[in-house]
């Protein structure tokens, strides 16, 4: 069982009225993160406070406010069975590279995943076909875990909570990217070769105490690839991790912009605000802990 809490406070140097703010913060239900509890709190309490699903199928809650407000404050608990699988792990995962990757049944559904976001000189994908060996064929499986692990091994990780992500030859010039960044990367490499990639934002912990994990604290972002003959797998170029160990999805989309965790405006001058602080702190539960809770409930502060 693990538990997460996401708190976010906005800071203003003096009351300001809110408009409308959107949340992506609810980890998506799914056969492998099954969610037990989910609870949100906002200060001050908003006039509405309602979810939708949006396009790609994540949950956003919007919110609506009355009144002036020096400091907004959002806070998201959920509880949820977090299941580890071997996802290359299969007869199938055998596809090899420059063959036909998807039935042509599947190709209207992969159509946005498949196509290229960023126009560079093809050093994007002369990096991916770095990855094909130099003798006999590559399985596709075999090079998106080598891409993986180099990006972690020969790129420098660097903290940058906001802002676009660089394009990939940015990054691959500078060697240096936050996880947004080189989750870009290798979604924009895999597509070089034809294959459909996804970006994905939600949590990254550590389920030991030996593994370590980098972009704790925060939000995270990696990669999901469509592999034949697997589906969906998650690559995390920021831990080298291959499979959903330690990764908890909250939105899978085609482009970055889709996937932002928390959203809206204020009505006052730029220099009203203060600061934001973002606070995500991430438990692993043993057997003993855990209790059955409510499967939903939203609280609003008063």
């Amino acid at each position: 069982m693990v538990s997460i809490c996401h708190r976010t406070t906005y800071r203003y140097g003096k009351p300001v009225a809110f408009g409308e703010h959107r949340m992506m913060l609810r980890p998506l239900q799914a056969f492998d993160q099954q969610i037990v509890s989910s609870d949100l709190t906002i200060s001050p309490e908003p006039s509405l406070l309602r979810h939708i699903q949006d396009a790609a199928g994540a949950c956003v809650g919007v919110a609506r406010f009355e009144g002036l407000s020096d400091t907004l404050t959002f806070e998201s608990k959920v509880r949820l069975n977090h299941i580890v699988a071997d996802p290359l792990d299969l007869e199938d995962a055998s596809a090899l590279v420059g063959q036909p990757f998807y039935d042509p049944e599947e190709q209207p559904e992969l159509a946005a995943s498949l196509r290229r976001r960023h126009a560079d000189e093809g050093q994007v994908e002369a990096f991916a076909k770095s990855f094909l060996h130099g003798h006999g064929a590559t399985r596709v499986s075999s090079l998106l875990s080598d891409m993986t692990h180099a990006i972690r091994a020969d790129f420098a990780y660097a903290l940058r909570l906001h802002g676009a992500p660089q394009t990939p030859a940015e990054t691959l010039a500078l060697r240096t990217g936050s996880c947004r960044d080189f989750a870009v990367l290798m979604m924009e490499a895999a597509r070089s070769l034809g294959l459909a990639a996804r970006f994905v934002s939600g949590y990254v912990y550590s389920g030991s105490a030996k593994a370590g994990r980098t972009g704790g604290g925060h939000t995270h972002a990696w990669t999901r690839v469509f592999v034949p003959g697997c589906g969906w797998v998650d690559f995390d170029p920021t831990n080298g991790i291959v499979g959903n160990t330690d990764l908890i999805r909250v939105a899978v989309v085609s482009d970055p912009r889709m996937a932002l965790p928390l959203y809206g405006s204020y009505d006052g001058e730029p220099e009203d605000a203060l600061g934001m602080d973002v606070a995500v702190d991430i438990s692993v539960e043993s057997e003993a802990e855990v209790q059955p809770l409510p499967f939903l409930r939203v609280a609003r502060a008063g």
